[in-house]
């Protein structure tokens, strides 16, 4: 397996890939995934952000492949009436099979050919696709998640899909499936079609998430577990089988980090043939230097909320605040919730003890089970809307009544008392809005009304600290159990400007094979807190020899107890608390620059690589 570090990555691709500028001639390249027009997680991302700069490469010689089961499909993809190329001779064949299939341009960036497949059409063949996979590759027989019947029907139709196109494709075919769910289509495939070669790219197994989530030593144990046991102890003895066999059948097996590539050889047995990292549109971040100036408007969004959410109990000086966030999937210990929380406990001790002159309010952004936005949260913010409009109301009573005052001054030009300008009935209701939205309550943790408060992880671990946003606290803490949409009450921002509007993102995670969520951040110009125990913690630490110098900063958690992580990232934090306004905007400056090292257009050139492994 190649291995990169600071030193030889760079040159490597210098010296080796500029050979490979363009895709090989005439291959046709189909990538699938269940997640193509059917965003559930990271793959979504990773795959559209991924396609113009894979489109510059293969042109119309590219085609994605995704299952029908998303019922708003039509307001994102717009049919292809054609059926003359090999892609759309095999699709008319399928269609008069009687299959349901859409073929058609995903209206996203880049513009893909996309077929989707639905897997009803393979719905009373399920029974034998069980019975084949068992016979053919010891796939046990079982149903080990609501989501595996239906992936392998999903996959019977990929695999006649490709029968048909390699009857009708002259030239060469990469199949490039993604994660477990595209695993039986790339075993069928690379069977029994010989024109087609298998490009299989895990981006986390299964059985190491569910390790890392019950495991807290997992790195420590991987090698040494005994994988198919552990599988079936947890309940996913097929979907292992099926990922490993995946990974040791494909033509070039990829993932997305070395620290997944290690994973993989201790849970699968199979070292991956070359590491893909993953990037991002730039175009779509790059924001032509205005990167303070949006930063300085989208938190004043954020100041909004918080004055409504705090200022009528607690207020404390906006203009000597930072805000800090952390957002991902609900894994309170593979995110590095937890290890958070306690940080933010002895962040708020070190503040208060050494007098820093400064108010962290840490934003938990993340996915629970809600029942709605919490009634009192709404009423702050409703109330605060009315003091607002009151004042606006006051403003133009006395600047009305200023004016004239002032048109009719003969020798007097001093500014009167403006208290004189406003009548007794905008006084009355000034102090009457002030009453009503003031309170003797300390502000409320959580924005929303949560299905089981008792028992949430995050909760939890902010009572076991006592973070409760007492008056006296220097770390305030708000908990939004949804993601951020510009629907969303309480900010109205997109959860991209949310972040924008922040000063520091935190992930310190211990499971995360890749990481979006911190080089979102940098590509926003958000200095970010990451860990060695991420994909991109690690990839980051390998390219540069100073990243805290361009705004990232590397948690280290291998080989390290919790106590002695919990201190360097408060360390870290306080740090960062103590930084002044010119330091912060030079960091946004230098992370706009640093995410040009992950465009797409730079880093497709590893899938390129891959393609050619397979090819032999």
């Amino acid at each position: 397996m190649l291995r990169f570090d600071k030193h030889t990555l760079i040159p490597y691709i210098e010296t080796n890939f500029k050979r490979m500028a363009q895709a090989p001639n005439n291959q046709l390249l189909i990538e699938a995934s269940w997640e193509i027009c059917n965003q559930l997680g990271g793959i979504y991302t990773v795959i559209r952000s991924k396609l113009p700069a894979t489109i510059e490469k293969f042109g119309s010689n590219y085609c994605l492949l995704g299952p029908l089961v998303n019922d708003g499909v039509d307001a994102e993809f717009e049919a292809i009436a054609e059926r003359d190329s090999p892609i759309g001779q095999a699709v008319a064949e399928l269609e008069n099979k009687g299959y349901e299939v859409r073929y058609g341009t995903w209206l996203v960036s880049g513009r893909p050919k996309t077929v989707l497949l639905n897997p009803e059409n393979a719905f009373s063949r399920l029974g034998s696709i069980k019975k084949q996979l068992n016979d053919q590759f010891g796939i046990p027989v079982g149903s080990d998640d609501s989501l595996y019947d239906v992936c392998l029907q999903w996959c019977d139709m990929v695999f006649q899909f490709f029968q048909v196109l390699e009857k009708k494709e002259k030239n060469p075919i990469l199949f490039h499936g993604h994660e477990w769910m595209v695993c039986p289509a790339l075993l069928q495939v690379g069977t029994e079609l010989q024109k087609v070669k298998t490009i299989f790219t895990t981006h986390a197994t299964r059985l190491g998430r569910v390790l890392a989530i019950t495991h807290k030593n997992f790195y420590d144990i991987m090698h040494e577990i005994e994988d198919e046991a552990m599988a079936k102890r947890y309940g996913i003895p097929s979907i292992h089988q099926l990922e490993k066999k995946g990974a040791q059948k494909a033509d070039c097996f990829t993932t997305v980090s070395e620290i997944t590539a290690q994973e993989c050889e201790a849970l699968l047995g199979q070292k991956p043939h070359h590491i893909t990292p993953n990037g991002i549109n730039i175009q779509r971040f790059q924001n032509l230097h205005r990167v303070q100036i949006r930063h300085e408007k989208y938190k004043k969004n954020i100041e909004n909320f918080v004055i409504g959410h705090f200022f009528n109990s607690s207020p404390f000086d906006l203009d000597k605040t930072l805000f800090f966030f952390t957002s991902g999937r609900y894994e309170y210990e593979n995110k590095g919730y937890d290890i958070t929380i306690k940080a933010l406990k002895k962040l708020n001790e070190r503040l208060i003890q050494e007098r820093v002159d400064v108010t962290i309010v840490m934003f938990f952004i993340t996915n629970a089970r809600v029942k709605s936005f919490n009634p009192v949260v709404l009423e702050a913010k409703a109330m605060l809307e009315e003091l607002k409009n009151t004042c606006k109301s006051v403003e133009q009573e006395i600047a009305s009544n200023l004016l004239k005052s002032a048109a009719s001054a003969k020798d007097n030009y001093q500014l009167p008392d403006l208290n004189q300008f406003v009548s007794d009935y905008w006084r009355l209701r000034y102090r009457r809005a002030i009453q009503s939205w003031k309170t003797d309550q300390w502000p409320l943790i959580v924005t929303h009304l949560l299905e089981n408060d008792q028992e949430d992880p995050i909760l939890n671990g902010l009572r076991e600290q006592q973070l409760f946003n007492s008056p006296l606290d220097k770390v305030k803490v708000v908990f939004h159990p949804e993601f951020i949409a510009p629907t969303n009450p309480l900010f109205g921002l997109e959860y991209s400007q949310f972040v924008r509007g922040c000063h520091l993102g935190i992930f310190p995670s211990y499971y995360e094979p890749w990481g979006y969520t911190p080089l979102e951040c940098i590509a926003r110009g958000v200095p970010t807190i990451t860990s060695d125990l991420s994909g991109f913690g690690s990839y980051t630490q390998n390219i540069n020899d100073d990243s805290e110098e361009t705004g990232v900063f590397v948690l280290q958690r291998k080989n390290k107890s919790e106590d002695e992580v919990v201190n360097d990232l408060t360390r870290m934090m306080l740090q960062f608390s103590k930084t002044n306004y010119n330091y912060r905007a030079i960091k946004r400056n230098k992370l706009e620059e640093f995410s040009q090292t992950f465009d797409w257009h730079q880093l497709v050139d590893q899938y390129l690589r891959a393609y050619t492994i397979a090819m032999g």
